[in-house]
């Protein structure tokens, strides 16, 4: 059962007003994005309605949308189950990724600000303090963020949208591999402050570039030892 399954609070409070199928989208949306519904799960609408408080109705509008959005599997008299990602995809997505990344800290390392490199070293400290505590969701977000500000900085509204079309998915892929990357990672994240800081745009798309392949590396040696258990 659903009730018995999804970490504690993990599920979602759905936030009013607006029209109560976008909503039960979205909360479906970060439950499996957050891997609280994990690939491959079986979705029952009735479980997922009663777990969000609706009626089957929006649940299974919301579940339609995210079929055709890649998210949901609907199988002829079977149901609804979470997408489970091929390495196809997520070596695709990943490349896409380190494209749009590697672009965003040159931009970022021409344009940066003051207040901007704050932030970011600010995003540092937390996503250090959440590998130390073990939070893997705090570490998921806070890497997040950290992207999403140097995509911010660097200044180019079309690459941020472009973008923002991957971000959820490359969290998905991330989420897994989050304990596995460590500290290494914000490492990694630091060095990238430091080439933005130094205007260096060569050495920001080069350190970049290496930590977005460091994520693409480890999300496909976990799979390899997943399918030798």
């Amino acid at each position: 059962m659903l009730s018995t399954g999804l970490p504690h609070g993990a599920v979602p409070k759905l936030e009013r007003p607006g029209p109560l199928r976008e909503r039960v989208y979205e909360a479906l949306l970060e439950l499996i994005t957050s891997r609280a519904l994990r690939p491959g799960q079986h979705l029952v609408e009735t479980e997922l309605a009663g777990l969000l408080g609706v009626s089957r109705q929006p649940v299974r509008e919301a579940l339609q949308r995210l079929n055709t959005e890649g998210w949901v599997d609907l199988r002829p008299a079977q149901g609804a189950f979470v997408h489970e990602p091929t390495e196809d995809e997520a070596d695709q997505l990943l490349v896409v990724r380190a494209l749009l990344e590697t672009e965003a800290a040159r931009l970022a390392a021409a344009h940066a600000t003051t207040e901007g490199l704050e932030r970011l070293g600010e995003l540092c400290a937390k996503g250090e303090d959440a590998v130390r505590a073990d939070e893997v969701d705090a570490v998921v977000a806070a890497n997040a963020a950290f992207h999403a500000e140097v995509m911010s900085l660097a200044g180019n509204a079309v690459l941020a949208e472009l973008a923002a079309q991957v971000d959820q998915r490359v969290r998905w892929y991330y989420t897994p591999v989050a304990r596995v990357r460590g500290m290494q990672s914000w490492r990694e994240h630091r060095e990238l402050i430091d080439a933005i800081a130094a205007r260096d745009e060569a050495a920001a798309s080069r350190i970049m570039r290496a930590h977005t392949e460091h994520t693409r590396a480890s999300y496909h040696e976990r799979a390899d030892r997943t399918e030798g258990e």
